[in-house]
């Protein structure tokens, strides 16, 4: 058995972070080859659903995490974002069987795959590397589950909102006009979004400043 671990939504201002975990059987990855499992970035919404449904008739287990907004905020007054993800990861790891791990690293050069080992309530093998969802099957499947539980959670939160959001990532126009008009018009932002990320500050200040401007 073999699992491989990568999350979703890291970066983001709107909407949960996903981390997922797939286990199968390492005799199985030849399959997840001739389905052309890749990185979840690299596909289309249409075949990560397809992809999706694929993986769960391979995996042996499937464990994913959804951290909202709101608890990312709140977990960030006391521990890194960093921490946070290593934190999910082994709970992902714990839960599941096998000893052979690949993860996909979210830095390089760090003490991230020491610190998950210890973490960790058994004896691992883990692989970890910067962009393993490019190279190994099992990651590439993970990264397609975290993709497309959060892609969901994002409509989900277009609908409940009942206006276009973008992807949620702050360099998206779509999504920074959101962030604008949204606080323009409530004084305030929705719950889905991320209130400790610098984007939030600057739409606060960018108001602020041009209010004082216009008195």
């Amino acid at each position: 058995m073999i699992i491989g671990l990568d999350e979703a939504g890291r970066g983001p201002v709107i909407g949960p972070m996903t981390l997922s975990g797939v286990q199968i059987r390492k005799e199985d990855e030849i399959i997840l080859k001739e389905l052309d499992v890749k990185d979840s970035k690299l596909l289309t919404p249409k075949r990560r659903e397809e992809l999706h449904t694929e993986i769960k008739k391979i995996a042996t287990k499937i464990k994913t995490i959804t951290i909202d907004a709101k608890d990312i905020d709140d977990l960030r007054n006391k521990i890194s974002l960093n921490e946070i993800e290593l934190n999910a990861f082994a709970e992902i790891i714990n839960h599941l069987s096998a000893e052979t791990v690949y993860l996909d690293l979210p830095e390089r050069n760090s003490d991230f795959p020491e610190r998950l080992k210890a973490k960790v309530n058994r004896k691992i093998n883990l692989i970890a590397e910067h962009k393993a969802d490019e190279r190994y099957p099992v990651v590439s499947a993970a990264s397609i589950m975290a993709k497309v539980k959060r892609d969901r959670k994002i409509k989900t939160i277009e609908k409940e909102i009942n206006e276009p959001i973008g992807s949620g990532y702050p360099a998206d126009p779509k999504t920074k006009e959101f962030l604008k008009s949204y606080f323009k018009k409530n004084k305030k932002f929705p719950e889905s979004v991320r209130h400790s990320w610098k984007t939030i500050q600057n739409i606060i200040d960018e108001q602020k400043q041009s209010r004082l401007f216009n008195f």
